[in-house]
């Protein structure tokens, strides 16, 4: 950020922001950047690790556990930390739930049997509702032998394929898949890449905006609705890396990405290289700090109508618009855009 954006204005010409909301905006990327950059951490296994000899992801595997131990011990882990191990076919279960005990083994060894509250595992590519049953089963026996509290560990789904969407008969997929979890499953990723290959998508047009992708996600929100479960979209393959031109064109495409995933309700995403975090707080920040004084106005104005269908200018807000204008409020404190007492003082509420 020093680099390529080294204050407000620089930022607000490569992503064309307002320069008033800019200021705003930059000193609290900077804030954030400085107390938490990152808010969830996966150790990877999988794509980001690759196929490697078995006695080299042992060794990183246990060592992996060793540095998550030093960092909970020591207060550094960030709000969110898991692994992703790879995935539950006929070709790699074997390799996949050897990490996954490795790991485990490891980490509880060094903690006295404590896995962090925060702790999650990612099953990625899953093609069928055996393969969540299986991670579920491995979770009950590693919590038995190991002597931990029922429950104890936790996993989400990353959804890449075209089966964990529909099953076989045509039915929504992702119900039974998360059932299969037995309680365990509290979060379902959408994965971009392999999800526009599973869809025939040529190289060139698999990217995040892509309508295969807004199809699978919007799914994924209506069949998940009400259950809990957090949602989170993709990442974006191009890194912002090399000369300020070559950053600056990342960092468009980056932004362009999330403004997106915001737009259609994913208020969460990967990232997968330090240098998109900049761009990541821009555009939540953005979206946010934007439509406050707007969001304010008609909130305070819906709340003081005791809830009867209001107008403010041209805009009519019922009870369902009213939903999504509290909606706004409570993301926004969430992700650190506006503080509790901005929310409070703009829209007249307590945060009760």
């Amino acid at each position: 950020l020093q680099e390529h954006a080294p204050d407000a204005a620089s930022l607000a010409g490569v992503l064309d922001l307002d320069r008033a909301l800019a200021d705003r905006v930059y000193l609290r990327i900077i804030d954030k950047l400085t107390l938490e950059p990152v808010e969830d951490f996966r150790i990877d296994f999988e794509d980001g690790f690759g196929n490697r000899p078995d006695d080299e992801e042992d060794r990183v595997a246990q060592s992996a556990a060793e540095e998550v131990a030093a960092a909970l011990a020591a207060g550094r882990l960030p709000p969110g930390i898991g692994i992703r191990i790879k995935p539950l076919n006929e070709e790699l279960k074997r390799r996949s739930l050897r990490t996954f005990d490795l790991f485990l083994t490891r980490l509880v060894e060094r903690t006295n049997g404590t896995v962090p509250h925060n702790f999650v595992v990612t099953l990625p590519k899953v093609t069928s509702p055996d393969q969540v049953a299986a991670l579920a089963s491995a979770c009950d026996a590693f919590e038995y032998w190991r002597e931990l509290p029922a429950g104890s560990l936790r996993f989400e789904l990353m959804i890449e394929t075209t089966q964990s969407i529909f099953g076989a008969d045509g039915s929504i997929a992702l119900p039974r898949l998360v059932s299969e979890g037995r309680g365990r499953v509290v979060a379902a990723h959408f994965g971009t890449y392999d999800y526009t290959a599973a869809c025939s998508i040529t190289a060139a047009h698999q990217h995040m905006l892509h309508p295969v992708c807004d199809f699978a996600k919007h799914v994924m929100q209506v069949s998940l609705a009400g259950t809990g479960l957090w949602l989170s979209d993709g990442a974006t393959n191009v890194m912002p890396i090399g000369s300020r031109e070559v950053v600056h064109r990342a960092w468009r495409l980056h932004y362009e990405h999330i403004r997106h995933s915001l737009v259609t309700g994913f208020y969460q995403g990967w990232d997968l290289h330090p240098a998109q975090l900049p761009t990541r707080y821009a555009a939540v920040y953005t979206f946010f700090l934007e439509g406050l004084d707007a969001a304010s106005d008609r909130l305070r104005n819906f709340v003081q109508k005791a809830a009867q269908a209001t107008l403010v200018g041209d805009v009519f807000d019922d009870a369902a618009t009213g939903q999504g204008l509290l909606n706004y409020f409570l993301r926004a404190m969430n992700c650190g855009a506006i503080t509790e007492e901005e929310a409070v003082e703009k829209s007249g509420l307590t945060l009760e």
